[in-house]
């Protein structure tokens, strides 16, 4: 009986140590989670669910309406064949399958595409930063030799030529007494792109409080991310997309990566502390938008990481902690809008013709 009785209080006692070695550790794990949060939250900041404002350009309904139209529409271009959504396309990340996009003529384009999603909260657009914003951005591929090839008076001239966007400019710019320029073409494709942001990715959920959001790989990829320093670069409220830096600034990335002939932002500046420095990519929805670089010819992203591990921080990454990060990298791909794709006015004998001429 004696025997019995001490068996009996020694198990107790263990049994009472293991719940407190339990508890510790869930303690721990739980402070370990909390500092995670507040490091992740001091670096980047969640997509809002409300469409942000754009400067000099407030986003209504009626200039959404029309730049959905615009953002869709082959007949702003030269040859009648290419539009917005041709390099930008909504199904496929914002961008399209190639390394480099296919403008007028089949000529090729010389960098990958940005993707349209989120870009408004971009400080700029393009990779070497030189639109200001998405208006100066909408301007540049119409009138580029290489993407549509059209011109401003192209493009109001087959505006005016159809009533029905002659009706849309007028309800989205009532003031202007002749609202159908080349300005508000771009503004009305602003508003339109200001709308294409993607909220509540798993991520967002994190930042905004629900520690669930994450599981343990990528918290241990967002954890690496951070300590690493790959968000030095990619930080803010699009893990990137908010300044620029020289790709390769450890070790030299190889020509097909990196070619000689496109000096980056230089091109913009003329300075030559910018030669090869571009804008960090915005990592939201990453996943979805192989290849990668501005070369676009990277097609995986845990082979997208490596490099970037290998030629801006010098570190050479475990198969693991490459599968980590990618791991926290999906974790930022959020709920795409539905985009209803636009039947378009329809041409008039006074439409300009297509053109396929240089």
């Amino acid at each position: 009986m004696i025997l019995k009785k001490s068996a009996t209080l020694e198990f107790r006692f263990v049994r009472k140590l293991c719940v407190a070695a339990i508890a510790i550790l869930v303690s721990s794990q739980a402070g370990a989670d909390d500092d995670l949060m507040k490091a992740a939250r001091r670096a980047f900041k969640p997509i809002p669910s409300v469409v942000p404002a754009v400067k000099d350009n407030p986003v209504t309904h009626e200039k959404v309406e029309l730049g959905r139209m615009l953002f869709f529409d082959p007949r702003m271009s030269a040859s009648g064949i290419i539009s917005c959504n041709s390099c930008h396309n909504l199904g496929t990340g914002g961008v399209d399958a190639g390394p480099t996009s296919v403008g007028h003529g089949w000529q090729r384009g010389p960098r990958r595409a940005p993707t349209v999603y989120n870009a408004v909260f971009n400080v700029a657009q393009f990779w070497d930063g030189r639109a200001p914003d998405l208006k100066a951005q909408a301007k540049g591929p119409v009138q580029a030799s290489v993407e549509m090839n059209a011109t401003p008076d192209h493009v109001i001239n087959t505006l005016k030529s159809m009533s029905d966007y002659v009706g849309m400019f007028k309800k989205a710019f009532p003031s202007e007494v002749s609202p159908v320029t080349f300005d508000n073409f771009a503004r009305a494709i602003e508003a339109f792109e200001a709308i294409l942001i993607t909220p509540a990715a798993p991520f967002d959920q994190y930042l905004e409080g629900d520690p669930t959001a994450l599981n343990d790989q990528e918290k241990a990829g967002l954890k690496l991310f951070m300590e690493t320093g790959c968000s030095s670069c990619h930080n803010g409220i699009n893990v990137g997309g908010q300044d620029y830096f020289p790709f390769g600034m450890v070790e030299k990335p190889s020509t097909n990566l990196l070619p000689t002939t496109d000096k980056g932002r230089f091109a913009v500046t003329k300075v030559a502390s910018d030669e090869y420095v571009f804008r960090a990519a915005p990592l939201r929805n990453v996943a979805l938008r192989a290849p990668y670089f501005h070369s676009g010819q990277v097609w995986t992203l845990k082979q997208a990481v490596g490099v970037m591990a290998e030629v801006q921080l010098g570190a050479k990454l475990s198969d693991k902690e490459e599968n980590d990060i990618v791991a926290f990298l999906n974790s930022l791909s959020g709920q795409l809008p539905k985009i209803e794709y636009p039947i378009l006015p329809t041409r008039t004998d006074t439409t300009p013709l297509p053109s396929t001429g240089k």
